[in-house]
């Protein structure tokens, strides 16, 4: 089910004063709840630590199919909610959002403050400021508005050179990514970080996901797939994807 959120003009209205209407859109394997359903989720969830419900609101969303825009489709829709395709940088946003909300209102207030440089703006239901959204996920990370940045404080930390005016960034090479299990919790969000050499447009993470503890067990929750390719949300063990996984290292924020 997709959400379409028509939002008043915040010339005419206070800015967090929001209306609400639920558009319905079948998609197969989507996140498949009503507006209630979601909010009885986050009441239900509310008591857990933050970390448990991003990792809960992410594993929500397995199966969902991968989103094939390459500007990602909420952005060119316009909207803030747009649950029925995802890419693992919207699930990141979803996921994280969700948790950190009590109502769905509260999820797309925090929409538009957490996935912008600046802050989202809508106007006649559509967010016409994408442009200011964070195009890069190491961004996301240096601001702390997505977790505080634990990378240094993990075993076999090291410096990688950094692009676009970032001279470095600390990273757990994933070689010793295995001897950092122990100080990984659920909820933490996992930035992988690209070989230098293979950097396309000086990008420094070239995907994201999320991870959830089960007793001795590690999984990630990350959109597996390639932009006009497929793919869909899955859940695997994190071992097996660091086994086969195509990135130098990773970076890891925590809220």
């Amino acid at each position: 089910m997709d959400y379409t959120l028509v939002m008043k003009s915040a010339a005419s209205i206070p800015l967090l004063v929001l209306l609400f209407v639920l558009h319905f859109v079948p998609a197969a394997h989507a996140l498949d709840m009503s507006r209630q359903e979601v909010d009885d989720f986050q009441r239900e969830t509310a008591g857990l630590p933050v970390g448990e419900r991003i990792a809960l609101w992410a594993e929500k969303f397995v199966g969902t199919p991968y989103d094939p825009d390459p500007l990602g489709e909420y952005v060119t829709r316009r909207a803030i909610v747009a649950d029925d395709r995802v890419d693992c940088m919207y699930l990141t946003f979803r996921s994280a959002e969700l948790a950190l909300s009590e109502t769905p209102e509260e999820a797309v207030r925090r929409a538009l403050d957490m996935r912008f440089h600046t802050h989202g703006v809508v106007r006649d239901g559509e967010v016409v400021n994408y442009e200011e959204r964070y195009q890069y996920a190491i961004d996301m990370l240096r601001s702390g508005k997505w977790g505080r940045d634990i990378t240094p404080t993990l075993p076999g930390a090291a410096e990688l050179e950094g692009s676009r005016g970032i001279r470095s960034v600390t990273a757990l090479p994933a070689g010793a990514v295995p001897r950092a299990y122990g100080s990984l919790r659920s909820g933490d969000i996992v930035f992988f970080v690209k070989e230098p050499s293979k950097r396309v447009v000086g990008e420094i993470v070239g995907h994201i996901g999320i991870l959830k503890r089960e007793g001795d067990g590690l999984f990630l929750i990350h959109a597996g797939g390639r932009k006009n390719a497929g793919g869909e949300v899955v859940k695997v063990p994190f071992g097996d994807y660091l086994s086969g996984m195509p990135f130098w290292g990773i970076m890891v924020g925590r809220f």
